[in-house]
């Protein structure tokens, strides 16, 4: 088995651009995701609060 640390300090290789294309798609469609999770676990927090805190009144 080839030691993997021996090719670090090895100049860099191009990749496809198809390759290079999926990947930055699928990173801005995981983005997009993780953004929309926190936008609708944001608000249902504000609105789990803001309903407790009219019932205590």
């Amino acid at each position: 088995m080839e030691n993997p640390f021996k090719q670090i300090n090895q100049p860099l290789k191009e990749v496809p651009k198809e390759l290079k294309a999926k990947v930055m798609h699928d990173i801005a469609m995981a983005k997009l995701l993780m953004e929309i999770a926190e936008l609708f676990s944001y608000n249902l927090g504000h609105i789990i609060e803001t309903v407790s805190k009219k019932r205590k009144q």
